[in-house]
């Protein structure tokens, strides 16, 4: 777990202002839930026997005996809640969330045990449309954010439960033949949860699997018109994707559409974002059925690519504008109210100097703070009612401004 400090918060702060305009622009609306929940929830929802609940969550009992885990993601939670409270049932629900998740997985670059995650869940929509609204929605924050270039759509339909099923025994038949080739994760899914051997990242066991039942020969035709009439939306819409048949996502719950942004400015290949269909999670919670569809992206792994690749600008860095100077306990009061004016009519970040010291450690601190310009009140400025205002980033002259002035002139440098 790590701290967040404040040259690395600004970065955050853009992102998920990014974040935010794109999800609100889409209609949907903010959800927080807490990060505690009873732990069956996440052995319902993301299943038993997936890495996650067997290895990865931080779960403990309370006082009362109860087991609680700290949230491993979010949509579960997400889910859990739309239930409780009514918003699911024949109605149609668009939701975003963001928030710490905690996973004891084995940290890496941009990976930590907290982490933070951005999820957007769709309910009550059945219709490949809402699943392309979605990915177009990812991508549009691509867009905004420089990043489209950067990463890549991998997309696959994993049909219905039925038709997994049958896969799932045939490819357990052919692997299980051939067991003793297999790496050793690989052998342990296979009695747990042998979809996740397709995207094993060990090189002979995905030789092996170049001669194993394809998954796309099983798919149920409702899947492949659904899957079919997807892409279709994507060309129109010019969402480049390329289909990956062994992309199937780590958790239960997903069937239909699942999809990945993926990219290699990092080092090895990671996942930005994904997510895909699940219209089984609502009713295996307790709910009615209800279809659904969403995705989450990580936070570091997104500052880190935009950190990477340039991509932050530079004024996010940035975070004072104004750096205004008393000049001695008499003019304390008029720097003060300078900076207000800055504050409140201007619309600038401002900060006053306080603690005392010489002018020349004072403007020193100004320079440090990053700010475009300093104002100054000394005993002259005061008595006739103006500031000085010097520009601190150019060799730009010091000038004298009204102080009924100062907001209009300031605000035409910004």
């Amino acid at each position: 777990m790590n701290d967040l400090l404040p040259d690395q918060s600004p970065v955050w702060q853009y992102l998920e202002s990014q974040v935010k305009s794109v999800l609100q622009a889409y209609g949907y609306a903010e959800v927080r839930t807490p990060i505690v929940e009873q732990t069956e929830l996440f052995k319902r929802s993301i299943g038993e026997v997936t890495d996650i609940v067997e290895k990865e969550m931080y779960t403990f009992e309370d006082r009362n005996g109860d087991s609680l885990t700290l949230r491993p993601e979010g949509t579960a939670s997400c889910v859990r809640a739309a239930e409780q409270h009514g918003l699911l049932y024949n109605q149609v629900q668009r939701l975003w969330y963001t928030g710490p998740m905690f996973r004891h997985e084995r940290p890496q670059k941009g990976r930590y045990r907290q982490f933070h995650q951005v999820g957007a869940e769709a309910f009550g929509m059945d219709g490949p449309d809402i699943d392309a609204e979605v990915i177009v929605m990812s991508a549009r924050l691509w867009k905004n954010l420089g990043l489209l270039g950067s990463v890549e759509l991998q997309l696959n339909t994993l049909g219905s439960a039925e038709a997994r099923n049958r896969f799932k025994e045939d490819l357990v038949t052919y692997l299980s033949a051939r067991k003793d080739q297999l790496d050793e994760d690989s052998k342990r899914r296979l009695e747990s949860n042998p979809l996740r051997i397709l995207d094993s990242k060990d090189a002979n066991t995905q030789s092996l699997l170049n001669d194993a039942p394809h998954f796309h020969d099983y798919i149920d035709e409702e899947s492949r018109n659904h899957f079919e009439t997807l892409k279709t939306l994507l060309d129109a819409a010019g969402i480049q994707y390329v289909i990956n048949p062994r992309l199937v996502r780590g958790l239960d719950y997903y069937g239909k559409t699942v999809f990945e942004w993926v990219t290699t400015a990092l080092g090895a290949q990671g996942t930005v974002c994904a997510g895909g269909r699940y219209d089984g999670l609502v009713s295996q919670l307790g709910g009615k059925p209800t279809p659904a569809v969403g995705f989450a992206m990580g936070v570091e792994r997104l500052v880190l690519l935009l950190e990477e690749l340039g991509l932050v600008p530079e004024a996010v860095r940035q975070s004072v504008d104004v750096y205004v100077i008393g000049m001695g306990d008499n003019n304390l009061a008029a720097a003060m109210a300078a900076a207000e004016v800055m504050r409140h009519e201007a619309s600038l970040r401002t900060v006053l100097h306080c603690g005392g010291g010489g002018f020349k450690s004072q403007m020193k601190r100004g320079d440090k703070s990053g700010a475009q310009f300093a104002i100054i009140v000394g005993d002259e400025e005061r008595d006739n009612g103006e500031v000085a205002v010097k520009p601190l980033r150019d060799n730009g002259e010091q000038v004298k401004v009204k102080v009924q002035e100062l907001a209009t002139f300031m605000r035409e440098r910004f």
